[in-house]
């Protein structure tokens, strides 16, 4: 390096020393500006075409833009030393400079660019730009276009990628996240704008990505959407806190207390709380502070008659095996009938608790349908038994098998059905950790258990996870379980006795046939490829049973099974657990703590991006099961798992839009009506009025509880009722069309829950606790 610079000059050095030879003469300052101002390397007009590239840059802008710019020494005297108009440039190299300076280095700020075009006013309000170097090269109009488009490409591509991430698999949304990580290390955000931790990325696959750019600054304000990362109750202050417990955003609980505690303050006068009483217990309407009432002592050798066990092992497959197969119905029938018709035979303890679940839950749901047997146990005893049995004391000590999976399955299902939510989200829980215990988390390889029990562990899995995302959504607490932490198989779709035809054994047993038949019933679920064993990147779009199934992969084998596969209740279940996925999505993203740290923006993409997801859901729904379009030519042999996927839907849909409602009743910001946020809170209202469209003007609690999912509706119910009421004190004004078909609607629901109260006490507090608002903030709309 040394050495080269004692060679001989470059032409354009050479150039260079001409001037300054004739310089030694020292002419008259002005007589050289007048010479060289028409061969400087930069004009006036250059000048203002490399401050329009830096504009042009003008949504990454810093707090202080630095343009460097080459000029000629006449020029820069000529328009920057001796014009008084400008402020002076923030550094000049070099400092000691005279005309014999061929060239000097100016850095000019972003206020000094700006006064040279007379758009002051303009750049005081630019944003940020992150990267000096990208000005220090000179730019011409050519590149100031350029560089137009390429943040126009920038601009459509990042919104691209924001619609497309929630759809990626685990491997293709991780890449993304590597290479975005890699695009800011190589260009940093500025320090006054410090990145906020993204979401974790342990969610599921189609995780939401956080924008730092557009993040809160101060997270523990709490998101304007109404998540929250603290709490201001204290739960251990008495018993009936206790039983109680955590109530999180995504239940209607929260809503309805929130709505509640604000009437209450805007009154006059205020009304205030309860003293001592904790403020959200107010609206509580399950049975957590009730005891459970267990005898003393117990005679487990006292059976039901075989008449009256036969009604009631009926009733249970009837209305509960469909939505929860917690066990295999082929093996349990066997056995049952073997008991009663054998009196020498001796089952294990977990196995009699099992059938005394069975026993309970049926009879409770006797109870509800008014279908009890004068001479029958109540379900109380039947339970008392059962927790002797196999779930209480030192049974829960005792080291796992998949009888106590089950039974503790069944025990959370019982809890649940008569109102005890608390305890009942305990036990699903434990059963959790009893199936993870036994592996049923993941597919099952092993050559010594036979497709037949494979088949029935997936099933029982799933039962577990449709039970906790039930609970999950009634509490608002987390979720239970992770899905990157298991990978069992998705719900076959085939009745139970089909699972040794040879036939459906050949599809099921092979995983990537097996894939591309669930794939082709629901080809833009929200599971993984984890669950089916295929990519979901270009799934091949197929209907139901009235068209012809085009599978590529194996395709001849798949077509071949396609006719066989007819409209049955493992089909719903498939379905139901497809779209349960969704709606533990949903709760991950938008109702987790850490959501505060969403943006406005974020939040409204992602809520209409999971709303659009659910109506796609719905337009794959098979006819047999379509609630929205029903179809008159066909039979309705599905009207129970039909309605219950209706209640379903629906409520995943509250849940996903009930944050823009919260804004949109809260915020003050001026928005236009085309608005995200606006048309998700429209959504909302239109969803609860759909669900309390599928019940019947007159309230018949018989059919409520033959069709409807009876262990949920009164939450349902609930659900779109609250709805209506923050819609209706929040957003309507009185004499309307709008108040009057909103009162209507909260009159039907008031009516059921009336009815339903005198079968069930939680339904009766429910009615007291909507009453009681009405009846203190409801008088103009109730003259």
């Amino acid at each position: 390096m040394l050495a080269s610079r004692k060679r001989a000059s470059s032409p354009v050095e050479a150039d260079q020393k001409k001037p300054r030879e004739k310089a030694r003469t020292r002419p008259n300052p002005k007589e050289a500006v007048k010479k060289d101002v028409g061969t400087c390397s930069m004009d006036k007009k250059q000048i203002g075409d490399r401050v329009k590239a830096a504009l042009a840059l003008n949504k990454y802008a810093l707090n202080r833009t630095v343009i460097n710019l080459q000029i000629d020494t006449a020029f820069f005297r000529t328009f920057f030393v001796d014009n008084d108009k400008l402020s002076k440039p923030v550094s000049i190299t070099p400092t000691e400079f005279d005309d014999t300076s061929p060239v000097v280095v100016v850095e000019f700020s972003h206020h000094q660019a700006a006064e040279l075009l007379g758009v002051s006013k303009e750049i005081e309000q630019m944003p940020k730009f992150p990267s000096r170097e990208m000005l220090n090269a000179p730019i011409g109009l050519t590149e100031v276009e350029q560089l137009n488009d390429l943040t126009s490409q920038v601009d459509t591509l990042e919104s691209l990628l924001r619609d497309i991430y929630p759809r990626l698999d685990v491997l293709s949304s991780q890449l993304v996240d590597q290479t975005l990580k890699e695009i800011r290390s190589r260009t940093p955000l500025p320090q006054s704008n410090p990145a906020v931790p993204n979401l974790p990325t342990l969610l599921p696959s189609h995780t939401w990505q956080v924008n730092p750019s557009l993040s809160f600054t101060d997270a523990s304000l709490g998101s304007p959407f109404g998540t929250a990362e603290y709490t201001d109750e204290d739960y251990n202050r008495d018993d009936k806190v206790q039983a109680m417990g955590f109530v999180g955003e995504h239940s209607e609980m929260a809503w309805l207390y929130r709505l509640k505690r604000d009437l209450d303050q805007d009154s006059f006068p205020p009304i205030e709380e309860t003293p001592g009483r904790p403020a959200i217990s107010s609206v509580n309407y399950f049975q957590d502070d009730s005891d459970l009432l267990l005898p003393d002592t117990i005679d487990f050798t006292h059976w039901p008659p075989q008449h009256l066990a036969d009604n009631l092992v009926d009733a249970y497959f009837y209305a509960v095996h469909p939505a929860f197969p917690i066990f295999g119905k082929v093996t349990f029938l066997h056995q049952y009938r073997s008991f009663y018709s054998n009196p020498n035979l001796r089952p294990g303890k977990r196995w009699l608790a099992l059938l005394n679940l069975v026993f309970a839950i049926a009879t409770r749901y006797a109870v509800l349908t008014d279908q009890l047997q004068p001479d029958q146990d109540d379900h109380q005893t039947f339970f008392a038994r059962a927790w002797s049995l196999s779930v209480g004391k030192v049974a829960l000590l005792d080291h796992p098998d998949l009888q106590q999976v089950q039974v503790e399955g069944l025990a959370a299902f019982y809890l649940l059905s008569i109102g005890q939510v608390n305890r009942s989200w305990r036990i699903i829980g434990i059963a959790i950790r009893s199936a993870v215990t036994m592996g049923l988390n993941l597919r099952s390889e092993s050559e010594s258990v036979p497709q037949f029990s494979k088949e029935i562990r997936y099933r029982l899995w799933w039962a577990l996870f449709m039970l906790d995302t039930v609970l999950c959504e009634m509490t608002g607490r987390p979720l239970s379980m992770r899905e990157i932490f298991y990978t069992t198989p998705l719900p076959a779709p085939f009745q139970e006795e089909d699972f040794r035809d040879d036939r459906v054994v050949q599809l099921i047993t092979r995983q990537e046939i097996r894939g591309a038949f669930v794939t082709s019933l629901l080809p833009n679920s929200t599971l993984t490829p984890l669950q089916d064993g295929v990519s979901r990147k270009h799934p091949p779009q197929l209907g139901f049973s009235q068209r012809k199934r085009e599978i590529r992969t194996p395709q001849a084998l798949v077509e071949s099974q396609a006719p066989s596969l007819t409209p049955n209740t493992s089909l719903y279940f498939l379905y139901a657990v497809d779209l349960a996925h969704l709606l533990r999505e949903t709760i991950n993203i938008l109702y987790a703590p850490r959501a505060t740290r969403l943006s406005r923006r974020e939040i409204e993409t992602a809520i209409s991006t999971f709303n659009d997801r659910a109506d796609d859901w719905l337009s794959h729904l098979p006819a047999e099961f379509n609630f929205a379009t029903p179809n008159t030519n066909v039979a309705q042999p599905f009207t129970q798992q039909s309605a219950s996927l209706a209640f379903r839907f629906y409520a995943t849909k509250l849940i996903i839009t009930q944050p823009s409602l919260r804004l949109c009743q809260s915020s003050t910001e001026p928005r236009s009506p085309g608005a995200t946020c606006d048309d998700m809170a429209t959504i909302c209202v239109q969803t609860a009025c759909q669900m309390l469209d599928l019940l019947p003007e007159s309230a018949d609690t018989y059919w409520l509880y033959s069709i409807a999912p009876w262990w949920c509706v009164l939450h349902n119910i609930m659900q779109s009722t609250t709805i209506l009421l923050v819609e209706l004190f929040t957003r309507t004004h009185l004499g309307t069309a709008k108040a009057t078909s909103l009162i209507q609607r909260v009159q039907k629901a008031t009516r059921w829950l009336n009815e339903m109260s005198a079968k069930d006490p939680s339904s009766q507090r429910a009615w007291s606790v909507c009453t009681d608002i009405l009846s203190r903030h409801g008088l103009k709309f109730w003259p």
